[in-house]
């Protein structure tokens, strides 16, 4: 499984409300392969120095951009760091401070200076799951795969015991099951149950619990499998096609095909309860309405756009105050998004990044409400 730092609530909270002056973030592609290992290092140092040239054209207080400087080249030599890597890094810098995240997912390629961190790409790590594992498994053969986002199947090794095979051992006559210990179906059905809970212990240690596992079983172990099965996103429906005929290609084409499914069907749900809720004035895809709610400690759920690049900020009263880019010799303007997240985090509310398509409106977020609110625009 690839490593990933995913701050929790409390802590992402923080970085969204750390202040200081620069606040710098970085954010670029990794790779968990240790031949590439120096290509991003090459990119994390082009990144550094980009940096500071940007520095040089601003006015920070003595000392401070020295020291992030230094912070964020103290991760090129971070043997530690660069020993488990994943598919993207971003780097977190300001003066007294450097925090680094590896992350699963692709993140795009950022880098801010500013008065607070831009935590755009650590907010996506709330979108729907773009992976998804395969599980093969037949009389003899077992076999893991992972597929996510940027890459094909991806095995993984199962630390499986010596005699696993054994406990489904092969008579000499036809390939038929010897089954020397039980007679049977009763019998037949427990040796099966007891080779896919071997199996499924294995699983359960290398499957994170949140990611969709799809199970391709021979007929005979289908229903074993699912028997035993302690894995919570295990997909319904089963693939139909014999476990050892898949090649890689068809099993990306699955895998991605049920996250599609998926997806699509919970947004579907979603929108369709958004729709009632809108009508009961329980929900809003306007930005001035969402605004307002999340001052109001009103956001029960925020949906927001992954890719939303608006810079703004929300006062205490709720209004939306959008912010022009600004030139490379002043700090970055803040993301509105993230403006709204933090709030709807302090209040206990949930958030989760999404496509746009999968949002109402053509709007960059859209929120389901504890209570009703007006705009304090109008």
């Amino acid at each position: 499984m690839l490593p990933a730092d995913i701050p929790d609530d409390s802590h992402l909270i923080e970085l969204i409300d750390h202040r200081a002056v620069p606040a710098v973030t970085i954010a670029l592609a990794s790779s968990p392969l240790p031949q590439d290992h120096e290509r991003v290092r090459i990119s994390l140092r082009d990144a550094i120095a980009e940096v500071e040239r940007r520095f040089a054209h601003q006015d920070l207080p003595h000392g401070a951009g020295d020291d992030v400087l230094d912070a964020l080249g103290s991760l090129l030599t971070d043997d530690d760091f660069w020993s488990h890597q994943s598919r993207s890094i971003v780097a977190l810098a300001s003066p007294g401070r450097l925090e680094a995240f590896r992350l699963a997912h692709h993140a795009s390629d950022v880098i801010s200076v500013a008065d607070r961190f831009d935590v755009a790409p650590l907010l996506r790590a709330s979108a729907h799951s773009e992976r998804a594992f395969v599980l093969q498994i037949s009389e003899g053969f077992v076999r893991l795969t992972e597929v996510g986002p940027g890459h094909g199947p991806v095995e993984h090794a199962l630390d499986l015991p010596g005699d696993h095979e054994l406990m489904l051992a092969h008579a000499a006559n036809d390939g038929q099951l010897d089954r020397r210990r039980a007679q049977g179906a009763k019998g037949e059905n427990v040796e099966r149950e007891r080779y896919c809970r071997v199996v499924n212990e294995e699983v359960a240690r290398i499957v994170p619990e949140q990611v969709t596992l799809l199970l391709a079983a021979s007929a005979d172990l289908e229903s074993a499998y699912r028997a035993v099965n302690t894995h919570e996103n295990l997909y319904p429906e089963g693939v139909e096609a014999h476990p050892e005929s898949l090649d890689d290609a068809e099993i990306d084409q699955l895998a991605r095909d049920a996250l599609d499914e998926l997806r699509a069907a919970e947004t579907a749900e979603w929108k369709e309860r958004f729709g009632t809720l809108r009508a009961q004035g329980l929900a809003t895809s306007r930005l001035d309405d969402v605004a307002a709610a999340a001052v109001q400690a009103a956001i029960d759920e925020l949906r927001f756009d992954m890719d939303a690049n608006q810079t703004g900020t929300v006062d205490e009263f709720g209004r939306v105050r959008p912010e022009a880019d600004r030139p490379d010799d002043q700090l970055d303007a803040p993301r509105l998004v993230d403006e709204i997240v933090s709030r709807v985090l302090h209040s206990g509310g949930r958030v989760r990044a999404v496509h746009n398509r999968d949002l109402v409106d053509g709007s960059p977020v859209a929120a389901t409400l504890r209570f009703p609110v007006s705009s304090t625009s109008r």
